[in-house]
């Protein structure tokens, strides 16, 4: 046995001077060999597959060591082995949180161990026998570079070993021992690499022997290859450490234990099995003449994020919490099919290959909008507030055959919704009467008998053009919003104008909504328009879903401004619903860089094409006189 491997000796002549052995009643953690934590591909060294975010592995290690400490004589020859054999259990478990954290814990348990007694100096030193604890250990690390199977993951961490042992069994130092580490790994075709420098603070607590003890330098490496699919690892490993704090110095014979493993390791799903055998090659104290381990653990595989179990993982998928399919386009990846685009998927759009709207109405949802539920959407719908039926004429298609029931068809009349009197001229046939032929009805004309213009006022329609119609003291003539009260403004095309205002089929701004740079958070700078716009809505209960739209400019990738302008103007909505707006009123759509207004040619292109734009969708009446907000 001493041709294959040295053994741990303890020399002791009967003229060894210095420090007598029975002055050292109490015993120390004797095993060399530290097991790394589970879910290591190694038995000593650390495969850093810190991977996952609650990821746990659990498992056992056994090791057998042969003659780690004994008493030899001046020649070398063994006088007796003080702990001749022993067998040490490492059950243990680590967990990975937040795909860089480890935390783990290893508790040794001699479950064997043999030897013989004797007696140096007066001090009776009894060989270990019975079953008895080791130090619990407690480890955390934290991958700093790389990732598992990548050539180079670099991670730091320390190990706490707590005295639960039993020193008379050879098993604790009696203190606590701290570890601070610093490990690499990697792979390299199909190679693995795994080592290890670190500092292990232990207490002097005495001499054992002839030879202090103290803190030191621990260390490790390893090297194999991978066969079989990577499921089997063959390779040796390294271990040993050398004490550094005692007179004695670093890399004494009996401060520097060194061993040398060869292993397999195989891995059958979630489970790993392991197996090795080797020997000591310096004479430090726990090196032995030869050691077996064997390991089992379970150790899941690490498998990247997918909320929504589609198989597509989230830092890929445009839509993490609902289950969808693999997509080219990153902006529909993940995401369920979407036939005609709307942004509605087909398993929840009543219309799949017509681009339509959201709705809460599972019957309507995803079709074009139908105000009056004649089954004519509105895009094609002459009269989109009034029932009505399907005709080939576009003028009548979707009205009734005679709204006003005047007596002129509606394919004739030119005031349809307005009973009036049949005439030879068509832009008044079907009109009431108008006695100054200003295109105003007499009843709704405040100047019957002179001839004006058509406004929304009541106590204007039909009067001579006021020179300040909206009566904010701002001309016509400059009034970018003659018919809206507004401020002035330097800008032409804002003076006069208010922050928000119902103009057609949407909500009007003259103003930007501002975000932070790059980002969907709002900026306060621009909550202005926002009040302005709840302002409105609070004012026209009438408006019953308003379609909040973002655009981007062309700066950035396709798919990055899909999801900006998706943030953005759901960030709006989120916005106004947390201001008093009803959250069924609202829906968010992003177009990303697809619907410029202008080009985006210079840094002004670009500003107005970042935008946001508040669509009216639906409602319950025509149109209303706008109601301005300032």
């Amino acid at each position: 046995m001493k041709t294959l491997a040295p053994l741990a000796a303890l020399v002791v002549a009967s003229t060894l001077s210095g420090p007598a052995f029975g002055q050292q009643a109490k015993g120390f953690a004797l095993d060399s060999f530290d097991p790394a934590e589970r879910g290591s591909d190694w038995f000593a060294a650390e495969s850093l597959d810190l991977r996952g975010y609650v990821r746990p592995a659990a498992g056992v290690v056994v090791d057998w060591a042969h003659e780690p400490l004994v008493l030899a004589n001046p020649d070398g020859s063994i006088r007796t082995a003080l702990v001749s054999d022993q067998a040490i259990v490492h059950p243990g478990a680590s967990l990975v949180l937040f795909d860089r954290l480890r935390l783990a814990f290893d508790m040794p348990l001699a479950i064997f161990q043999d030897g013989n007694s004797l007696t140096f100096a007066g001090q009776a030193l009894s060989a270990p026998s019975s079953f008895a604890a080791g130090d619990l250990r407690l480890g955390a690390d934290v991958r700093l570079y790389g990732v598992y199977g990548s050539p180079f993951t670099l991670a730091v961490g320390a190990q706490v070993f707590l005295p639960t042992g039993s020193e008379s069994s050879f098993l604790s130092d009696g203190t606590v021992r701290v570890q601070p580490r610093l490990m690499a790994a990697g792979r390299v075709d199909q190679f693995d690499y795994a080592a290890k420098v670190g500092f292990e603070y232990r207490p002097e607590t005495g001499d054992f022997g002839a030879s202090p003890l103290g803190s030191s330098v621990v260390f490790n490496a390893a090297v194999g290859i991978r066969l079989a699919s990577e499921r089997l690892l063959l390779g040796p490993e390294i271990f040993g450490s050398t004490i550094v704090t005692s007179s004695a110095g670093a890399f004494e014979k009996e401060n520097t234990p060194v061993e040398a493993l060869f292993g397999a390791h195989y891995l059958a799903g979630p489970i790993r099995m392991g197996l090795g055998g080797g020997g000591g090659l310096t004479h430090g104290y726990g090196s032995p003449g030869y050691r077996l381990i064997a390991s089992i653990e379970w150790a899941p595989p690490f498998h990247r994020r997918d909320r929504d179990g589609d198989a597509i993982p989230d830092d890929e998928d445009a839509c993490p919490d609902v289950p969808g399919q693999r997509s080219s386009d990153p902006a529909k990846n993940g995401c369920p099919p979407d036939r005609d685009g709307d942004g509605v998927p087909d398993v929840d759009d009543a219309c799949p290959d017509v681009k339509g709207v959201p709705t809460n109405n599972p019957k309507t949802n995803g079709c074009p909008p139908d105000r009056d539920a004649d089954g004519i959407p509105d895009a094609t719908d002459a009269c989109p507030a009034v029932p009505g039926i399907a005709t080939s004429d576009p003028k009548t298609n979707g009205c009734p055959p005679d709204r006003d029931k005047d007596g002129v068809a509606d394919a004739e009349d030119a005031c349809p919704d307005v009973p009036g009197v049949r005439t030879s001229d068509p832009k008044t046939n079907g009109c009431p009467g108008d006695r100054d032929k200003d295109g105003v009805a007499d009843n709704d004309d405040a100047c019957p008998d002179v001839a004006g213009v058509r406004t929304s006022d009541p106590k204007t329609n039909g009067c001579p053009p006021d020179p300040d119609r909206d009566k904010d003291g701002i001309p016509n003539a400059v009034d970018a919003c003659p018919d809206v009260a507004g401020k002035a403004d330097p800008d032409p095309k804002k003076n006069g104008c208010p922050l928000a205002f119902v103009q057609g089929s949407s909500i009007h701004i003259t103003d930007q909504v501002k975000f932070r740079t790059d980002k969907a958070e709002l900026d306060p700078a621009g909550e202005p328009v926002l009040f302005a716009v709840a302002k409105i809505l609070m004012e026209h209960p009438e408006i019953t879903l308003l379609r909040v739209e973002g655009h981007t400019d062309y700066t950035g990738g396709p798919g990055y401004n899909q999801k900006l302008s998706i943030d953005r103007a759901a960030s709006v909505v989120n916005w106004l619903v947390g201001h008093g707006i009803d959250a069924s009123r609202l829906v968010s759509q992003g177009y990303g860089m697809t619907r410029p207004l202008i080009s985006n040619a210079d840094e002004n292109g670009r500003r107005l094409n970042r935008r946001v734009e508040f669509h009216i969708v639906t409602r319950d009446t025509k149109e209303e006189t706008p109601k301005p907000a300032r």
